[in-house]
């Protein structure tokens, strides 16, 4: 007999890992977060990067309008800004982004790591000692994008080879500072964060759950689903998956969603990045379903990030309905620039149901593209 529930009711979710972008891209993405997220760690990798207070304050107000541009109700969604950590941040930058009540971590991003890293930080503990000791002293977690920048270190291993350059190291000069191990993609990584001594967590993404490298090479090189990290192999894919549903507090939901316009992922050289904040519960779901897990979804998605964080759980509750959800082939900016969504053109067993009042008047920012004759 089939138990599964048609509907399934938690605490608004929050996503500690997001990419939202600047500009015309922010005002396009954002309202898809607010529409299922009450709270969202926010990617400091503009262009030029986010690394002083000052300039986290004035992304804050960007995204603060454009989500009153969309008729977001004022207070329902916080967006939690981060600072660009690199070789000249000052320890008294961590001072002030403490202070200011609105900034929440410290990214490391190795230089060349990924998507605008290139002002990222060379050797962490050559450079950056004396920043790292004001974070753990201000209690200001430092997110890291876990990877070793290597050529000569094959792309499938960077995650591995940095738990032991980095990670371990790390972890013997600073025990108390809060460290998130962000979009983790590796049974190594699984096991490195349910070991480690002191205040370790992790993010996991919803695509780095329902796929494996496979996905990339399907019917031809699928640039849509490519990301940093990149995909494994399905024996880490499954060690995540344990992960996520075993109720371990250390790990929680991060989308990593990072928007590119569809000519820069179908590139010579492609971006790295998935876009899934239109749909990111719907494939949480997905993946927890498919796993026998989802009664383990709210603490994964809405109580153990907080935790971590020192942050009260949200109030509100977000109703997911088990009745479909077909994504779109492809998305469009108002000045015509497209947006494939990760998995476009499938469909998902969940929909997030329609929320009441100001938040189901939400307009569209995105619009299904028009079927070319």
């Amino acid at each position: 007999m089939n138990t599964s529930p048609t509907s399934l009711t938690i605490r608004r979710p929050d996503d500690w890992h997001l990419h939202l972008r600047d500009g015309d891209m922010l005002a396009a993405v954002v309202a898809d977060t607010a529409r299922q997220f009450g709270r969202a760690i926010i990617m400091p990798n503009l262009k030029p990067p986010v690394t002083d207070t000052a300039q986290a304050g004035a992304y804050r107000e960007r995204i603060l309008t454009a989500l009153y541009q969309a008729g977001l109700p004022e207070g329902s969604f916080e967006p939690l800004m981060t600072l660009y950590l690199t070789d000249n941040t000052a320890p008294d930058e961590i001072k002030r982004a403490r202070e200011s009540g609105f900034v929440h971590g410290v990214k490391l991003y190795p230089a060349g790591a990924t998507t605008n890293s290139d002002a990222g930080v060379t050797d962490l503990l050559r450079h950056c000692g004396a920043v790292l000791e004001a974070m753990q002293r201000h209690d200001m977690p430092l997110l890291v994008h876990g990877e070793v920048t290597d050529p000569a270190i094959d792309v499938f291993d960077r995650e591995a080879v940095f738990i032991e350059r980095v990670m371990q190291p790390l972890r013997q000069a600073y025990p108390a500072l809060k460290v998130v191990f962000e979009h983790l993609t590796t049974k190594d990584g699984v096991d490195y964060v349910m070991q480690a001594e002191g205040p370790v967590a992790a993010t996991i993404t919803a695509h780095h759950l329902l796929y494996n490298r496979n996905a990339l090479f399907q019917g031809g090189l699928r640039p849509h689903w490519y990301c940093l990290p990149v995909l494994k192999r399905e024996v880490h894919r499954l060690a995540l998956v344990e992960a996520a549903t075993s109720g371990n507090s250390r790990f929680f939901l991060g989308t990593d969603s990072a928007p590119h316009v569809k000519g820069l992922k179908e590139h010579a050289c492609g971006c790295a990045g998935c876009y899934t904040a239109l749909h990111a519960m719907q494939l949480y779901a997905a993946a927890f379903e498919a796993a026998g897990a989802l009664h383990k979804l709210e603490a994964f998605a809405s109580l153990n990030g907080p935790a971590f964080y020192g942050l009260p759980a949200n109030e509100a509750t977000l109703t997911l309905e088990k009745s479909g959800f077909d994504i779109p082939e492809t998305l469009f900016l108002p000045d015509g620039t497209q947006v494939v969504p990760l998995a476009a053109g499938e469909s998902l067993a969940w929909r997030v149901a329609e929320q009441g009042g100001a938040l189901s008047a939400w307009p569209l920012r995105f619009q299904r593209l028009p079927t070319l004759k």
